[in-house]
């Protein structure tokens, strides 16, 4: 059996299709675009149309390269930046577009629902997550206070994979995963929060879809779109889920002890737990998973979004960017990169900007610079996995997906920053093949063939062991300290008022 696992991100999406029985990938394809330019600083948009065209476009070329054996897709699955904000009217057309994750333009209206609910501790107690601008809800507040007109006319809410599951099935639909990094949903008993839905408006109960087990189908291939393509009549959809749950799916993180530390736009921590885990403080997120279980997570906004602001600035191609940062030593001579330049989620600082600190004549040349850029990244993650820690999760390994986790100089300093080995996987893309991964187990079930999802991951994630690192105990014990002066220095920096 033959399944199509998709990846909406943030710069691109990602297609491929899986041999489930071979565990083998026979078609890769990405297609790349960009976020709306011109907007005021703290906006990030798309319009939710670049995700169809990518889409059509990676699916097409992936079609193209297995020929005739299209017809033996049987399920695919759908992968997406989480929190995006897509609003349809009552023809299911988008009334604007999306605002995503990385738009941190509703921290007033964070404040709002602090003001209302008891601040982190309330909310926490009300849906088990603070409320952070990333999140669809004070977007959706947004939407009321800022354009009123739009959300006279909003009559369904969605999430990125939700409109491409539209998009591919007709139906309106959403799953626990990605709805509980929504903000409006009590991640302990997976159910709308209807405090929070009413104080946004009391409206916007029935604006959302119905909120099913991620274990679900979300329904068959229609029929315009299986025709084109080429493909069985029997082709269904899985619900899917956000990228941050696929990903786990694809890194075979559905096991205590292992944990996925992905290095795309912007960086996450996550690992599996049986039971909701609420941070009291709120930096790890208590999201739900695609399994049904849960998965906490930490997201740092700047990762690979700041090493490719770099190469922009200096003009290298990734290879050169690794070789130079690699020929500099642990430190950078001294300087301190706080990579915020979208602001930033761990710690919850939605206007700071980046800062480069420590800079003298010696140091500051573009090597030096660019080894304290990726420090200063890898750093920012490893403030996320300090609180894991904090609260008692501790991995026995890091998996390592994304663009950054095919570069032998990040996985290195991730192993040394963290003091964990770290490893990557044989197919990078751990979202589109965990999307592919999840349709398959979803078809299963829905032919009643149930199969287990960890036998189907042990078959099909496999481990690219020529990546695995060591951390190496002098650099473990540097950057231990370098993480306590970065940790000291936002805070000084924030208590100013300079973040």
């Amino acid at each position: 059996m033959l399944c199509l696992g998709i990846d909406s991100g943030t710069q691109s999406t990602k297609a491929l299709v899986l041999d489930i029985d071979k565990g083998k990938v026979l078609a890769l394809a990405q297609s790349a675009y960009g976020t709306i330019e011109g907007l005021p600083a703290g906006h990030v948009e798309q319009d939710p149309a670049t995700w169809i065209n990518a889409a059509e476009t990676t699916v097409g070329e992936c079609l193209e390269k297995i020929g005739d054996r299209r017809k033996e897709i049987k399920a695919i699955g759908v992968s997406a930046q989480q929190h995006g904000l897509v609003a349809l009217d009552q023809a299911n057309e988008p009334l604007r577009p999306a605002k995503l994750w990385s738009d941190v333009s509703a921290v007033e209206q964070c404040e709002e629902f602090n003001q209302e609910f008891g601040g982190t501790e309330g909310l926490i107690e009300k849906i088990g997550n603070p409320m952070l601008p990333g999140y669809t809800a004070p977007k959706l507040l947004w939407l009321k206070e800022n354009e009123p007109g739009n959300f006279q006319r909003l009559t369904s809410v969605l999430l990125p994979h939700d409109y491409l599951n539209l998009w591919l099935t007709g139906e309106r639909q959403m799953e626990f995963g990605d709805a509980s990094g929504t903000g409006l949903l009590d991640v302990r008993s997976r159910k709308w929060c209807k405090p929070i839905l009413e104080f946004i408006d009391p409206k916007v109960e029935a604006m959302l879809p119905p909120l099913r087990s991620s274990k679900r189908s979300a329904g068959l291939l229609r029929s315009t779109l299986r025709e084109k393509w080429g493909l069985s009549e029997d082709a269904l959809v899985s619900a899917g889920s956000g990228d941050n749950m696929m990903s786990a799916i694809g890194t075979g993180n559905i096991r205590t002890g292992v944990m996925t530390v992905s290095l795309g736009t912007s960086g996450t921590i996550c690992a599996f737990s049986e039971e909701p885990v609420i941070d009291p403080k709120g930096e790890i997120a208590a999201f739900c998973d695609a399994t049904d279980h849960w998965l906490p997570l930490t997201c740092a906004m700047n990762v690979t979004l700041a090493t490719e602001q770099l190469r922009k600035l200096f003009d290298w191609e990734i290879a050169a960017m690794d070789e130079r940062v690699e020929k500099v030593p642990a430190g950078a001579g001294g300087i301190l990169f706080l990579p915020y330049l979208q602001g930033e989620r761990t710690p919850n600082l939605p206007k700071a900007s980046g800062v480069f600190h420590g800079l003298t004549t010696e140091n500051m040349t573009r090597d030096f610079m660019a080894r304290a850029v990726l420090e200063g990244v890898v750093l920012g993650l490893a403030y996320g996995l300090r609180r894991f820690k904090e609260v008692g999760i501790v991995p026995t390994e890091l998996r390592l997906t994304g663009g950054g986790s095919k570069s032998r100089v990040w996985r290195q300093m991730v192993a040394d920053v963290s003091g964990f080995p770290a490893v990557a996987l044989r197919v990078t893309e751990g979202a589109a093949l965990g999307a592919a991964i999840h349709a398959a187990w979803t078809y299963c079930e829905v032919k009643g063939k149930p199969v287990s999802l960890e036998d189907l991951i042990d078959d099909v994630v496999v481990l690219d062991k020529k990546t695995r690192v060591e951390p190496r105990k002098e650099n473990v014990t540097f950057y231990r300290e370098q993480l306590l002066r970065r940790i000291d220095l936002t805070k000084k920096l924030k208590t100013g008022g300079y973040l």
